[in-house]
């Protein structure tokens, strides 16, 4: 499994978040990239909302991963969000979404935001590692399964 912590800071990994549909979902990131990055909330809101109508995010088998592009950044960061209740998200196969990848890349990062995109996409294709982030009972324990460890309650 790949190592996906380093796109992680301290607070930037979130189990049961608890909302209704897609824009409070995205409000929701928005406050938790201003707290845990100092990022505008509305900027990333904007951003997401943007990305969303080029076509949904959500990739299938209930996962999301929301991305854009932020002035100001000088790597590429996450939010990741394992929600309390599955929402509609317009995903591929049509089933509701419940986990959540946010990726927000500097302006100027389009090799690095690809590369990103492609690994975390990889990392969410492998069943084993999804159903461990679903069983994942808290913040540590999710954190701790995106460093490549195992958890004992993420089974």
């Amino acid at each position: 499994m790949t190592e996906l912590s380093h796109f992680f800071a301290p607070g930037a990994v979130v189990a049961a978040l608890p909302v209704s549909g897609k824009k409070p979902l995205f409000q929701s990131l928005g406050q938790l990239a201003e707290q845990v990055y100092g990022i505008d909330q509305q900027k990333v809101v904007e951003r997401l909302t943007e990305r969303e109508r080029l076509g949904s995010t959500g990739f299938g088998a209930g996962v999301a991963i929301p991305h854009g592009k932020i002035d100001g950044l000088d790597k590429v960061i996450a939010i990741f969000a394992q929600l309390a209740q599955p929402i509609d998200f317009a995903a591929v196969d049509d089933m509701p979404v419940d986990l959540v990848f946010m990726l927000l890349s500097p302006v100027d990062a389009g090799a690095d935001h690809l590369k990103a995109l492609a690994q975390v996409s990889r990392a969410l294709r492998d069943r084993a590692f999804v159903a461990k982030l679903r069983g994942a009972s808290s913040d540590d324990a999710l954190g701790v399964l995106f460093e490549g460890g195992e958890t004992r309650d993420a089974a």
